[in-house]
C-alpha cells in the first residue's frame, strides 16, 4: 500500500468522524427524494370580532346573537368568547356637528364626562364588561339593546370556542328614515374592504363605521369612485380611528358629487379596523351593507328573495383593466340570461357600472351569477347587489355583497322559528349539504338535515328548526361532496303591511387552517 493511499484513508477516516451524526441522522434515500407532507388542518386558537353601534333611533330594538360551532375536533377545552362595548365613546368625524349644539347640549356633555370621570375603577370597568359572553359551542346565546345609545362591540374568542365564532346583530327600526329591519354578522378586522352599492345620492345617508379593536390607534383612508372614476375628496385620508373605539363617517361630507351608484374603498395607513357601510333611503328604509368578496373575475351574489321588486347590481373594476361581464341568474331550474341584462356588463378600470334587473327573480329566489364575457379578458371585479321588496309605501331596502364558497362550514346566527329562508347557490357542479339547526338560546335540541342542489341553480328553503325551540338558533352548512355552493340567509318581518328584511351571506368561516408539517434542520445552524 503507497503513502498516497494511506493518506486518502486517513481523510476519509477523519471525515467520517465529523459527519457521522449527520450521516445516522440523515434520511433514508427513499425519504430524500419522497414529496412534501400534506400541511396539517388545525383548528384557529383565536377569533376577533367587531359590531359597529346600531342605530341612532329611540326606536331601535337591537338583537345581538353569539355562536361557535360545536364539533370541532383538536379545539382543546376552555377558552372565552366575549363581546364588550368599545372603551371609547361612539364620536363622530364631522365637527360641524359641535358647532351646532345649543349649550344645553354642552351642558349635558360635560355632565356626562362627569359621570364617567366618578366611575368606579376596580379593574373591571362597566365599558368593557362583557355585554354577551359564550360558554359553550353548540348553544347561541342572545341580548338586547333598546334605544340609540346601543355601542360598537369589540369582542374575542379563544380556544374552543374560536373556531366558527359567528354574532349577528339584528335591529328592528319601526319608524322615521331608518325604518326597517337592519341585520348584519359582525366582522373580522383587517385592513382593507369595498364596497360597491354605497351612495351619496340626496336622497341617501350612507355611513361608514370604522372600529378599532386594539389598544392602538388607528389611521384609515377612504376613496369612492362613481361612474366617471374617483370622487374629489379633501377629507377622506387621513382619518383617525382611536384605539378600541368606533368612527362613523358620513359619505356625503366627503365629496361634493351626489352619485346614486358608488364604490366605496376603506384601507388603513396604520393598524385595523372592522368597516361595514350603514346605508339609509328616504322611501324605502335601510340596512347594512357588508364588504364584497376579494375582488375575483367571476363572482356570486346569493339569496334575493322570490319576491323582490327590484334588483340592481354594481360592479367596480380595482384594477388596471376594463372588464366585459355576462350577468346571468341562478334560479330554481336552471341558469338564465335575464332579458335586462342581454348585453353584456361593461366596466371601465376605476369606475362604478351599475345595472338595473327589475323584478329578475319572478316569484323564484335566486342569484346573480359575474363573470368575463365571451371573448372577455380575465378581470377581477368586487360588486353588491341593492334589492328592494314591497312597492308604494310599504318598500324595504337590503344589501347583498359577492360571496366565496363555502368551502369547509359556514355559520348564520338569530334564525327565529318563522321568518327564516336559507338559500343555496350551485353555480357549478351538483353539490350534496348538509345543515345543522342548533339548540335555541333558551332551550331545543339541533336538528341535521341534508339537501341536495343540482347544478346550475339556487334552493331556497325553510331551514329546519330545532326540536323545542326556545328563543332563535344558528344555522350552520357544510358542503358533503359535489362543487362549490354559495349561500345565505334572508329574515322577514313584516310590521304595519312593510315586507322587513335583511341577507346575510354566509362565506366559509375560516375555523381551520393549514400548518406545515415541521422537521429538525441542523443545517440551519451552519
Amino acid at each position: 500500500m503507497n503513502r498516497t493511499t494511506l493518506s486518502l484513508i486517513a481523510v476519509a477516516t477523519a471525515l467520517a468522524a465529523v459527519t457521522g451524526f449527520a450521516a445516522v441522522s440523515a434520511p433514508d434515500p427513499v425519504d430524500s427524494t419522497a414529496t412534501a407532507k400534506t400541511p396539517a388542518r388545525l383548528p384557529v386558537e383565536r377569533s376577533s370580532l367587531l359590531c359597529p353601534a346600531p342605530s341612532t333611533s329611540e326606536l331601535a330594538e337591537t338583537v345581538y346573537t353569539s355562536f361557535t360551532p360545536a364539533g370541532t375536533t383538536g379545539a382543546g377545552t376552555g377558552g372565552a368568547a366575549e363581546l364588550a362595548p368599545s372603551a371609547a365613546p361612539l364620536t363622530d368625524t364631522d365637527p360641524a356637528d359641535d358647532e351646532k349644539k345649543t349649550d344645553e347640549d354642552k351642558a349635558k356633555d360635560d355632565e356626562a364626562k362627569d359621570d364617567k370621570a366618578k366611575a368606579p375603577a376596580d379593574g373591571a370597568d362597566a365599558k368593557v364588561k362583557p355585554f354577551l359572553a359564550l360558554k359553550e359551542p353548540g348553544k347561541p346565546v342572545s341580548g338586547t339593546k333598546k334605544g340609540a345609545d346601543a355601542p360598537a362591540l369589540v369582542g374575542a374568542a379563544t380556544g374552543p370556542l374560536a373556531p366558527g365564532w359567528t354574532a349577528q346583530q339584528t335591529t328592528t327600526v319601526t319608524a322615521g328614515d331608518s325604518r326597517g329591519l337592519l341585520g348584519m354578522t359582525c366582522t373580522a378586522p383587517g385592513t382593507d374592504f369595498w364596497f360597491p352599492g354605497a351612495s351619496t345620492d340626496k336622497s341617501r345617508q350612507d355611513y361608514v363605521h370604522l372600529t378599532n379593536p386594539d389598544d392602538t390607534a388607528a389611521v384609515a383612508d377612504i376613496a369612492l369612485y362613481g361612474k366617471e372614476g374617483t370622487l374629489k375628496s379633501d377629507t377622506g385620508e387621513g382619518i383617525p380611528v382611536p384605539a378600541r373605539s368606533s368612527v362613523p363617517v358620513l359619505l356625503s361630507t366627503l365629496t361634493g358629487e351626489a352619485e346614486p351608484n358608488v364604490t366605496v374603498h376603506v384601507s388603513t395607513r396604520t393598524g385595523r379596523v372592522g368597516a361595514v357601510v350603514n346605508a339609509t333611503e328616504e322611501k324605502t328604509g335601510g340596512d347594512w351593507l357588508a364588504a364584497s368578496a376579494d375582488a375575483a373575475p367571476r363572482a356570486v351574489l346569493p339569496g334575493i328573495p322570490g319576491d323582490a321588486t327590484s334588483v340592481r347590481l354594481v360592479v367596480f373594476a380595482p384594477g388596471e383593466d376594463d372588464a366585459e361581464l355576462k350577468v346571468q341568474l341562478a334560479g330554481k331550474s336552471g341558469t338564465i340570461v335575464p332579458s335586462s341584462a342581454a348585453e353584456p356588463l361593461n366596466v371601465k378600470s376605476g369606475m362604478t357600472a351599475s345595472l338595473d334587473l327589475g323584478d329578475v327573480t319572478k316569484g323564484e329566489a335566486g342569484a346573480v351569477r359575474i363573470g368575463p364575457a365571451e371573448g372577455g379578458r380575465e378581470t377581477p371585479v368586487v360588486a353588491a347587489l341593492r334589492v328592494v321588496r314591497g312597492k308604494g309605501d310599504n318598500q324595504e331596502v337590503a344589501f347583498i355583497p359577492a360571496t366565496g364558497p363555502v368551502t369547509e362550514r359556514a355559520t348564520v346566527a338569530d334564525n327565529r322559528a318563522k321568518g327564516s329562508t336559507l338559500t343555496l347557490t350551485a353555480p357549478e357542479k351538483s353539490a350534496k349539504v348538509k345543515v345543522t339547526a342548533s339548540a335555541g338560546s333558551g332551550g331545543g335540541e339541533q336538528v341535521v338535515k341534508t339537501y341536495t342542489v343540482k347544478g346550475g341553480t339556487t334552493l331556497a328553503v325553510t331551514p329546519p328548526v330545532p326540536a323545542g325551540l326556545k328563543g332563535s338558533y344558528a344555522l350552520t352548512v357544510e358542503p358533503e361532496s359535489g362543487g362549490p355552493v354559495h349561500a345565505a340567509r334572508a329574515l322577514a318581518v313584516t310590521q304595519d303591511g312593510v315586507p322587513m328584511f335583511t341577507v346575510q351571506t354566509l362565506p366559509d368561516d375560516r375555523g381551520m387552517v393549514s400548518v406545515p408539517a415541521t422537521k429538525e434542520d441542523l443545517s440551519v445552524l451552519k
